[in-house]
């Protein structure tokens, strides 16, 4: 940051984000749109008051600059750090390869010194060289290995010994082609597994500390929502110091947040503890882990799977000794590790096995706490995992996850520091208010339509009170609309006359509807299917059908396929949930994006149904406040893969007449971006036809 000489407390006089934003533009060699002029004006207030701030900012808006120019100011201002989060590696890659350099460069002459940026993620995504030296398989399931799968995984870990020769960084994700998670977990730590620098015989070497180090002197940290919500649920401080934070990709923070505060038990793991820990401590206590964890494996396979409300006595009778010997091993541990002097392996061997003791305690209490207390009052659900598929290596195991995690959001993030979230979607229905009530923000008033209802969502925690010298919660909502004019750009067809989708598979009706359309855009097509099932039919029934290219999810790794997918302009591509926001096509090869049916949670959701239940307990409308406010995010990134640049044309066409015809229909649609509407097949085909033979 600023000169270490300057006191943190003494502000610089930096030029007004206006003249920044204008030099910034103008060094990317573009030109400035009024969505991003007031998108940035709206983050430097929201800044400057203290004011949250949810902004929504449709493709092509800019609003990377529009975010960035003010944090830099700020940051030049107050001698301070802001942090921004993102949930996706290419927007992370795109900051801080592509955005940040140039902006640095702008700026510069404006600020009288050069902003400093890094990039900061969590410890296990970077190689660690201690655990590199340490000849010792690092997988709970490794007794489910197969020698094919023992022999793949050693070859990755051959080349990432290779890589690890040449790699500045030891950033997991600039090894390309990766590695398979069972690999790198041979060559990496979590948080509480490290050594520390000070024990740890590389490190003044690590590839962690050095990215720590590199971003305690940064202006700007770009960092994913994962490592902002273990900033959040963990004593320790894990970012640096920051009194803003911006959080791009916000409609993903919730998943992402709860994906972390989500725990799991299994035999296996359990085992594994045991084995690990049964190294280094007396024979008995590891044996009484171990004796518990065998127990535990017939009573998962006898558990019905999907979420419990109950806890089968069984199953209670299991947990809690897994509990206490769990306890009673680490705690020999620890005892243990004090005679271990400098011995780094013996250390490093003891970190992991204290921490893998102290996962299982934690899980196997956190699972019977929760059925300590009434059904209306828990903040947890838990639910039995099994995969679907016998030859998967994922073990069954419970589940235990936040009923929600607006409570944790609103007391770790907004109670501290002022925030700004960001996306191409964030209003739905109209209004901010569903997600926001997911976030913890309080209402900002009544809502319109649907979106009042939707606004409900669950919390999972009580009011928090705020100590003294905790922010307030004012916030508001800002829309800076899309520099493309949709309704001239692009058709949303909805198949009003098509049967309500089924549970069994695709009806003949929807096939040959979706073979009409596909012929009518010569390929170029987008198919957005609510379950791999459903794609994969597809694919299989009309891949006799049409003579254009057709790609399924599946055949080849995602990136491969997007690319396959640009450079043909005939292919067709049919996938699921990761390409419903994953694909950026702009350009003639993408014309049509097919959507199969509304893309609701599953009725036997675990998480999803007990959030709704909670919703309705509150008196409000679960279905709205959770099924509802789900489809409506995922329906409008999923049509907002059409237009990716101002010279695209095309149709959004959703085969599900729910869309038209339901109650909730129009809380959906005015989720989705302002396209012209019809319900005429024909009409839709003959656009789509004019289009090709443009092309």
């Amino acid at each position: 940051m600023a000169d270490d000489l300057l006191d943190s407390s003494e502000k610089t006089d930096v030029p007004d984000v206006g003249p920044l934003l204008a030099a910034a533009v103008a060094g990317v060699g573009g030109a400035e749109r009024p969505g991003q002029v007031k998108m940035a004006e709206a983050v430097a207030h929201a800044i400057e008051s203290g004011e949250h701030l949810a902004v929504q900012a449709g493709t092509g808006t800019g609003k990377s600059l529009a975010y960035l120019v003010p944090a830099v100011r700020h940051a030049a201002a107050e001698n301070a750090c802001v942090v921004v989060s993102t949930a996706t590696i290419a927007l992370q890659r795109q900051l801080v390869e592509r955005d940040l350099p140039r902006l640095a460069e702008s700026l510069t002459p404006l600020l009288d010194r050069e902003p400093a940026f890094a990039i900061l993620k969590g410890r296990r995504n970077y190689l660690c060289l201690h655990r590199m030296q340490v000849d010792e398989p690092d997988d709970p399931d490794e007794i489910l290995f197969d020698a094919q799968t023992v022999s793949a995984t050693g070859r990755q870990v051959q080349r990432i010994h290779e890589w690890a020769e040449k790699t500045e960084t030891g950033d997991r994700d600039e090894l390309v082609p990766g590695v398979s998670e069972q690999a790198w977990r041979q060559v990496a730590v979590s948080a509480r597994e490290c050594l520390g620098a000070q024990r740890c015989p590389f490190g003044t070497e690590c590839y962690a500390e050095r990215a720590r180090d590199k971003a305690g002197d940064a202006d700007v940290v770009v960092t994913n929502h994962a490592l902002l919500a273990i900033d959040a649920l963990e004593e320790f401080q894990v970012l640096p110091e920051h009194d803003v934070a911006i959080i791009d990709e916000a409609h993903e923070l919730v998943d992402r947040v709860t994906s972390v505060a989500t725990a799991e038990l299994s035999a296996s793991a359990v085992e594994f503890a045991a084995r690990r820990c049964g190294r280094l401590i007396e024979d008995d206590l590891a044996d009484r882990l171990k004796e518990a964890g065998e127990a535990l494996q017939p009573i998962l396979a006898d558990t019905a799977p999907g979420r419990m409300d109950v806890l089968p006595q069984a199953l209670g009778g299991t947990l809690l000794p897994i509990r206490d010997a769990a306890y009673a091993c680490a705690t020999a541990l620890r005892t243990s590790l004090k005679t271990a002097g400098d011995d780094a392996e013996r250390l490093g061997a003891g970190r992991a096995a204290l921490t893998a003791l102290e996962e299982i305690h934690d899980t196997a209490g956190r699972l019977l706490e929760t059925f300590e207390t009434d059904l209306a009052s828990r903040h947890d659900v838990v639910w039995l995992d099994r995969p679907f598929n016998e030859d998967s290596r994922r073990p069954t195991a419970l589940r235990v996850a936040p009923l929600g995690v607006g409570g944790l959001l609103r007391e770790r993030l907004f109670g501290r520091r002022t925030t700004v979230l960001t996306s191409a979607t964030l209003s739905l229905g109209g209004s901010f208010e569903p997600l926001a009530r997911q976030w913890g923000l309080p209402p900002l008033g009544t809502a319109a339509d649907g979106a009042a209802e939707a606004a409900e969502a669950p919390d999972g925690d009580e009011p928090e009170k705020k100590d003294a010298g905790e922010r307030p919660l004012r916030w508001s909502g800002l829309d800076v609309g899309s520099p493309f004019d949709h309704a001239r750009s692009g058709i949303l067809y909805i198949a009003r006359g098509l049967p309500q989708p089924g549970r069994d598979g695709l009806p003949e009706a929807y096939l040959t509807e979706l073979t009409e359309l596909i012929e009518a855009a010569g390929g170029r097509t987008l198919g957005l299917f609510s379950s791999m099932r459903a794609a994969k039919q597809a694919a299989e029934e009309l891949r006799g059908r049409l003579k254009q290219p057709l790609l399924c999810q599946g055949d080849d790794s995602t990136t491969q396929l997007i690319k396959q997918f640009t450079d043909d302009e005939a292919t067709c591509l049919f996938g699921t949930l990761s390409l419903w926001q994953g694909v950026d096509v702009p350009g003639p090869s993408l014309r049509l994006v097919v959507i199969d049916r509304i893309p609701f949670p599953r009725p036997d959701d675990p998480l999803s149904s007990a959030r709704q239940r909670a919703v309705a307990a509150h008196g409000g409308n679960g279905f709205m406040a959770v099924a509802a406010t789900h489809a409506a995010l995922l329906l409008a990134q999923g049509a907002g893969r059409l237009l990716r640049s101002m010279t695209d044309r095309g149709v959004v066409a959703v085969l599900d007449p729910r869309l038209a015809t339901a109650r909730y229909g129009g809380f959906l649609r005015s989720s989705l971006p302002p396209f012209w509407t019809t319900f005429d097949s024909e009409k839709v085909k003959a656009a789509l036809r004019r289009l090709d033979t443009a092309d």
